[in-house]
């Protein structure tokens, strides 16, 4: 009997669990480790900051759930992680593992920018549902006394689909309450181009997003770093102020502190590096998934910007991770798959929207080329990203990863989560590091 320890209870890990109790008998245990009682839906949380959608609307309660689907469930933080003795410490006492899956997600890299966050800090952010109910209270003060509004993102940051959604969904709203003209807005990132996304060459995404922010009258500032926030306004590299009454701005991520502690398992800012199989390329009883895994940059760019890995990326990892471990432990006859890292986003705007598809986000390393790289807009995107949350909440609440409907689903549109990988490649490099 093996014993597999999942942290995290995020779009990572929860499915994850799931698609590794669907492959293998009871006689392995499986324990997911989460630090909060609840799966929170990660994307909806910008509707939850700017009061369109309640937060436990969003959420499952894992309490009760878990147990009765051959789940162990722990709830409690991580303390620390002993590869060499295969063990976890979670609530001050020792948990062991024959393999482990870390899909902690990140943590907020807040004290990068002196003054950024809800917590010690001016600004409002999106990234956890402690955050966004902050985010929403802070928004119902501001329209009590309505001001500048600045959104956007610091140098760092990975996911800025999230920063395009609140600033045209708060324009949005504003207009709807007949406030628009009392509000200027300016959108400030560290991207070379709006619509760059972290990832570059995105079809036609710059010159969408460009005119969408013109004709709603939002100010972009490009390639431009956030260097402090003050009380009321935000310092700008480039010697310029911003004034505002409300800011929400993305940070960067880094990995939790217990993994960074661990000698030779991450990277200078705590990311785990990976195999193509999602194996650590030192502990080969280590997997990691989602938000915490090292992916590069496929260009350079002037300021630093990561990466994005969106929810279809994670369940892809999760999906490859599950089927692995499978392998290792005899339950399955199969070559080791890796993820595609196909990504679809879909970016709600109120009354339109863009659904971005990058096919996959790391381009080819040779030809440096997608497959396919599409950006449409629409209000059916809205109507979409809805329908989706709905799907994927219920999957969280049955207890299912990726039933045969949703694999047919992206097999009828030309894409996958996971491919088989060749023999020699199980021990290449890590995952997106030119060999």
């Amino acid at each position: 009997m093996a014993h597999i320890v999942v942290i995290g209870a995020g779009l990572g890990g929860l499915p994850t669990a799931y698609e590794l109790r669907h492959l293998l008998p009871h006689q392995h245990q499986i324990t997911l480790i989460s630090d909060t009682p609840q799966f929170t839906f990660l994307p909806s949380l910008p509707w939850v900051a700017l009061g369109l959608t309640a937060l436990e609307s969003v959420q499952v309660k894992l309490l009760n759930r878990l147990e009765p689907r051959g789940i162990h469930w722990v709830q409690g933080r991580v303390e620390g992680i002993d590869p060499d003795n295969r063990q976890v410490v979670v609530n001050q006492a020792p948990l062991f593992y024959d393999y482990l899956v870390i899909a902690t997600g990140a943590e907020l890299d807040l004290d990068a920018v002196p003054g950024l966050g809800p917590d010690n800090g001016y600004t409002q952010s999106v990234c956890n549902p402690h955050h966004a109910r902050l985010a929403q209270q802070a928004w119902q003060q501001f329209l009590a006394q309505p001001g500048p509004l600045v959104v956007g993102a610091v140098p760092g940051a990975s996911c800025f689909g999230p920063a395009y959604e609140f600033a045209l969904l708060a324009d949005r709203e504003l207009r709807k309450r007949g406030l628009r003209d009392q509000v200027p807005i300016t959108f400030v990132t560290p991207e070379p181009y709006a619509g760059h996304l972290g990832i570059g060459s995105m079809a036609n995404s710059a010159n969408l997003v460009t005119t969408l922010m013109a004709a709603r009258g939002v100010e972009v500032i490009e390639n431009t770093a956030v260097t402090a926030v003050e009380p009321d306004q935000i310092r700008l590299a480039d010697g310029r102020s911003l004034p505002f009454a409300y800011s929400m701005l993305l940070p960067a991520f880094r990995g939790p502190q217990f993994l960074q502690d661990v000698p030779g398992l991450t990277d200078a800012n705590g990311f785990i590096p990976v195999l193509p199989t999602y194996q650590h390329p030192n502990y080969s009883s280590i997997y990691a998934v989602g938000v915490i895994v090292q992916l590069h940059p496929p260009e350079a760019t002037p300021l630093p910007v990561g990466v994005p890995k969106t929810g279809q990326m994670t369940e892809a990892m999760g999906m490859a991770v599950a089927h692995n471990i499978a392998i290792a432990l005899g339950e399955m006859s199969a070559h080791p798959v890796t993820p595609t890292l196909e990504a679809i986003c879909f970016a709600d705007f109120g009354n339109t929207g863009i659904l971005f598809l990058a096919d996959p986000v790391l381009p080819d390393p040779a030809t440096g080329n997608r497959r396919r790289a599409i950006a449409l807009q629409g209000a059916w995107v809205g109507w979409a990203k809805t329908a989706f949350e709905q799907y994927f909440l219920a999957k969280m609440r049955l207890g299912t990863a990726v039933p045969w409907l949703e694999r047919l689903a992206l097999k009828g549109v030309g894409l996958s989560l996971v491919e088989p990988l060749a023999k020699s490649s199980s021990t290449d490099c890590p995952y997106g590091t030119p060999c």
